[in-house]
């Protein structure tokens, strides 16, 4: 799997292109915090987006996070995917 430099891409634009393995990283960024702090949801998001995809790493690595996150950040980490969804 090719990894994606992801400093100073606009990140909307990138991830519109909707391919798995950078909805994968984004999702990887958000879960370390390798661009900022860890945001959890978005992570979730992201990953939940890969997977979707069809990208089986994210769908292992999205359970993992989940287990860390309440039950409204999953259920808004899934409306935020299903809105992306609805957009791309």
């Amino acid at each position: 799997m090719a990894r994606y430099d992801m400093r100073g891409a606009d990140f909307a634009d990138t991830a519109a292109t909707g391919n798995a393995e950078v909805l994968f990283e984004l999702g990887l960024m958000y879960a370390t915090g390798r661009n900022g702090e860890i945001d959890v949801v978005a992570a979730h998001k992201w990953l939940n987006l890969a997977a979707y995809r069809g990208l089986e790493i994210a769908k292992e690595r999205r359970e993992e996070i989940a287990r860390e996150m309440t039950r409204e950040e999953i259920a808004r980490a899934q409306r935020e995917a299903r809105d992306w969804i609805t957009r791309h």
